[in-house]
């Protein structure tokens, strides 16, 4: 989970970049805190999942899924709410569509993780 969340700031901070040196510093900080808004909550729901709990067995871990994931959505809408009370000027655009890509970062991860996988499971049946 460390590599999506360290994957989602290093593309995010890329993207944040770019639109610093394309556009300027609005548009840099708006990508950021976009990204921001995507890490903070999974790095919580993360956080939720790999701490060890009293009760031990799937049920305990469905429950601490549970918790987590509603606790990502929580956070998610508290921080675009805090964002979007306190930050201007700010660049809606740059903001959502860095959130966007940086939440698709865990999904690309479980994708490319399957996909190795795969491969690597015809190469063992082939030798």
């Amino acid at each position: 989970m460390l590599t999506v969340l360290v994957g989602q700031i290093g593309l995010g901070a890329a993207i944040a970049a770019v639109l610093w040196g394309m556009f300027g510093s609005v548009h840099g900080y708006s990508a950021l805190l976009g990204c921001l808004i995507s890490v903070i909550p999974n790095a919580f729901l993360a956080l939720r999942l790999s701490l060890p709990r009293r009760e031990k067995g799937a049920k305990a871990l469905i429950q601490a899924a549970y918790i987590g994931e509603l606790g990502k959505w929580a956070l998610t809408m508290l921080l675009f709410g805090v964002v979007f009370v306190m930050v201007r000027p700010l660049v809606v655009a740059a903001l959502f569509a860095t959130f966007i890509v940086t939440a698709l970062v865990p999904l690309i991860g479980l994708l490319s993780r399957d996909e190795i996988e795969e491969q690597e499971t015809v190469i063992s049946d082939g030798e």
